[in-house]
């Protein structure tokens, strides 16, 4: 399925049938529906009825196929950590080994990885170097791009130099800035933007969400990531935490350790920099873009805190994003983040 969003980018590209690209870069903001669409399209081009614009019948064998996860022409490659969660059918040849690790029990447990690794990208070159067993095109997707390591990368590279006859590469990234130049320039871009706010409340009031306008906000207008936010099992501890940002000064730092260290580091300090962004908002530009709701108190802690210790701690909390994933003392991490946050309004 395609969002009502996307229904302009899905005619244009119609207009690519007749001469379409090997490798097509489909890039945007993240949670607009970039992997629906782009499996949506795969879908399009592998059923063997599609319609005058390019949908896919639904009916034909290799409609049904595709719904089942088991089409011989088809490959998504995500990393593991995604695959389980988007039900996705990749490659079996070459799929990368899980890496031990300790549940804390003694027990060895498998950590799943979240790159793309170069075993993935090696396998579609079998997946490649077959003919079509359908006798029309064979369609890859790979999500998210910028999760490719060096290797993968390189090795994807070499691929798109050389590309296979009949093989057409469906690239998704949310951060274009994050891959290889040459990849790039080896892909037809097809930037996807944003939807209206209208359009998106729209769509999230008809989903059932409550609040929508703020939760589209958060979510920095983006509505699929909005409607995640509607479902969010950690969103009283959200509140809780804008609530301890909110009180400045007088902010519990180590209560915020004690109370969030269960939670993921790339979460909390996610809530944070969008605090971070809206203090500086308020006080440059008068208006919050992520939480509009807490605009009084945002007015409140930006005319108290100090411009300096305020550019000093956004360098603390973008270094520490560059290590949010590596094995941490979660409680540790955030003693030190809400500890300098208060030093913001000494």
């Amino acid at each position: 399925m395609i969002y009502p969003w996307q229904a302009d980018d899905w005619n244009r590209l119609q207009q690519l049938r007749a001469h379409w690209p090997h490798a097509l870069l489909l890039h945007g903001q993240a949670g607009i529906g970039k992997l629906d669409f782009a499996r949506h399209l795969a879908k399009g081009l592998l059923c063997e009825a599609p319609q005058a614009n390019g949908e896919p019948c639904g009916a034909c064998a290799a409609c049904n196929w595709f719904e089942q996860g088991n089409h011989p022409d088809y490959r998504i490659v995500v990393p593991e950590a995604l695959a389980a969660e988007l039900g996705a059918t990749a490659a079996d040849e070459g799929k990368p080994e899980k890496d031990d690790a300790d549940d804390g029990s003694g027990k060895k447990t498998r950590t799943l990885s979240k790159e793309i690794k170069i075993e993935q990208v090696r396998a579609l070159l079998d997946f490649s170097g077959i003919g079509s067993h359908r006798g029309g095109m064979r369609v890859v997707v790979l999500y998210p791009a910028e999760a490719l390591n060096v290797a993968a990368a390189n090795a994807l590279l070499k691929t798109l130099e050389e590309p296979p006859a009949g093989v057409v590469f469906l690239v998704v990234s949310a951060r274009i800035d994050r891959l290889l130049p040459t990849i790039v320039s080896r892909c037809r871009q097809w930037p996807m933007g944003t939807p209206s706010a209208q359009d998106a409340t729209a769509w999230l009031k008809a989903q059932g969400a409550d609040d929508a306008e703020a939760l589209l906000a958060e979510a920095g207008g983006a509505p699929l990531a909005a409607r995640a936010l509607a479902h969010d099992e950690n969103r009283t501890l959200r509140d809780w935490t804008l609530a301890q940002l909110a009180a400045g000064a007088r902010c519990d730092a180590f209560a915020c350790g004690e109370t969030l260290q269960k939670l993921p580091v790339p979460l909390v300090i996610g809530w944070l920099q969008r605090w971070l962004y809206d203090l500086l908002a308020q006080r440059t530009a008068g208006r919050p873009r992520y939480f509009p709701q807490a605009s009084s108190a945002l007015a409140r802690c930006a005319g108290e805190m100090n411009t300096d210790a305020f550019a000093r701690f956004q360098r603390t909390v973008t270094r520490q994003r560059r290590v949010e994933n590596h094995p941490l003392n979660a409680r540790l991490v955030f003693e030190e983040l809400f500890l300098g946050y208060r030093e913001l309004f000494g």
